[in-house]
């Protein structure tokens, strides 16, 4: 029997307040873990390295510590490259990337403790493909992390860390509202979706909680589309 307990484990979930951060933090509580959201409206934005670093101090002190990660926060910016200032890409990129890359780095230690721990990226099907909406800065973010999560399992495997990263395709949040209230844009996404389904923001967290159960012991490096066959056209 697949088990996915997390009984006495410790995670950490950037943008854990709404859309997929939310149902991951609904799904790890639910198999046990002790979840901390780290959400700019419950006082941690994750760009700023100080406050990382006090939100996992914290963590540590009033749960023992810290086994998983999730870098889920994330924002994108829907417009054309031409149109894109310098502010509005760099917006996008210290959410996207460097907030992962620093909650990440800042997790190792951490982890050492425990002996280990597993850390999962939010990537994209946009990290893979050149997409179907002008998104220039979402795309490169996004493709950054499916690299990033590749070099970072590598340099933490001997440390016992796992690090892999989901990529899902359209799924309905408050981040996909201006696309899911849009027929037209719906035609075009629903067009590239073989399965002719989306996924639920629970399915993108039931990927999540694989990653970080013990049956996944084996899996690092690697980013799993949740994409309803998108990728494979």
């Amino acid at each position: 029997m697949l088990d996915l307990r997390l009984d006495g484990k410790v995670a950490l979930v950037t943008g854990g307040a709404r859309g997929i951060g939310a149902a991951t933090v609904r799904l790890f509580a639910g198999q046990g873990a002790r979840v901390v959201s780290l959400d700019v409206t419950t006082g941690c934005d994750v760009t700023d390295e100080r406050a990382i670093m006090q939100a996992f101090a914290q963590a540590e002190r009033e749960h023992g510590g810290i086994d998983f990660l999730v870098n889920n926060a994330g924002r994108a910016n829907r417009k054309p490259a031409t149109e894109l200032t310098r502010e509005e890409w760099q917006q996008v990129i210290d959410l996207n990337v460097n907030a992962v890359f620093l909650c990440s780095r800042t997790a190792v230690p951490y982890m050492k403790k425990r002996g280990g721990g597993a850390i999962v990226n939010l990537a994209s099907i946009m990290g893979f493909s050149g997409g179907i909406f002008p998104n220039a800065s979402y795309q490169a973010s996004k493709g950054a992390v499916v690299n990033l999560t590749r070099a970072l399992a590598l340099e933490w495997a001997a440390d016992n860390i796992r690090v892999n990263a989901v990529a899902p395709t359209f799924v309905r949040t408050d981040l996909t509202t201006p696309i899911f209230s849009n027929p037209e844009l719906m035609k075009r996404v629903m067009h590239h979706t073989p399965l002719g389904r989306l996924p639920e923001p629970d399915e993108i967290a039931a990927a999540i909680l694989y990653l970080c159960s013990e049956p996944a012991r084996c899996i690092t490096g690697i980013t799993l589309p949740v994409d309803s066959g998108f990728l494979a056209r």
